[in-house]
């Protein structure tokens, strides 16, 4: 079995078809997609027309919880310079039909499960830990995950593979007999956020990225892959929609951290 796995499209469609032409190049059998498909300041709608299309084994993350709790507000409450807000400006009923339908997690078969976050929480990094310090000049404010807490994320899940996203750190771990995979994000590989220490996210490049695992003999073999595309259209895109921290990220894979 080949399996090519996505994450974190966050609305960039340019990224998205880099990734899925080179899914064609690799042969795989399936590809699956762990949630935050659509917030951000690109094209939203685009995306989800081009996902709706595909077919593809598809879970909620953290962003499209959020996006559907915005979708019931009336218009004049939602900030459109938001990445949420943004797309909830964006979208169709026929969109947000298709969200709500989508699992929160999913078991693939008996051996791959599915999750955005940790089997406990859309919004936990898995195999990240942040810690404070970023305000005081040390480091970025976030490390791998040690064992004992990879170990304590993965609770009592107990499939083979285990497919997570959400901090777009594409990374693998090995943790009691269980394989956990992030695969990385397609569409944004650098962030800024507060929650529970303000920390960045830096991949150092403005590829996209996503994973092709294979079951061998042997075992599962990870192709943490990296693809580049058009970033810098993307970025003048997400600068004329008012998300200069986006901009610098698309253009660079780096933080411009503010103040």
């Amino acid at each position: 079995m080949k399996l090519a796995v996505i994450s974190d499209i966050h609305g960039n469609l340019l990224a998205l078809q880099a990734v899925l032409a080179d899914i064609t190049r690799q042969g795989v059998d399936q590809t699956v997609n762990l949630g935050d498909l659509l917030s951000g300041p690109l094209q939203p709608a685009e995306t989800a027309d081009l996902l709706m299309t595909q077919n593809f084994p598809t879970i909620r993350g953290n962003h499209e919880r959020q996006l559907l709790a915005l979708l019931d507000r009336p218009s004049g409450q939602i900030d459109p310079i938001t990445s949420d807000g943004f797309a909830a400006t964006q979208l169709s009923p026929v969109h947000a039909a298709w969200l709500e339908r989508l699992p929160v997690s999913l078991a693939l078969n008996d051996e791959i499960w599915l999750c955005h976050g940790t089997p406990a929480s859309d919004l936990q990094y898995w195999l990240e830990s942040v810690v404070p310090g970023f305000e005081r000049g040390e480091g970025r404010g976030v490390r791998p995950a040690s064992p004992s807490e990879v170990a304590e994320r993965l609770g009592k899940e107990k499939h083979a593979v285990v497919l997570c996203g959400h901090t777009h750190v594409p990374r693998q771990v090995r943790c009691s007999g269980v394989l956990i995979v992030n695969p990385g994000s397609v569409g944004l590989p650098a962030y800024e956020d507060d929650r529970p220490y303000r920390h960045v996210i830096e991949n150092g490049t403005p590829d996209a990225r996503y994973a092709v695992l294979e079951k061998t003999r042997q075992g599962w073999q990870v192709d943490l892959r990296t693809v580049p595309y058009d970033h810098l259209a993307q970025a003048q895109l997400a600068a004329r929609n008012q998300r200069a921290d986006w901009a610098h990220a698309l253009a660079s894979g780096f933080v411009k951290c503010s103040a």
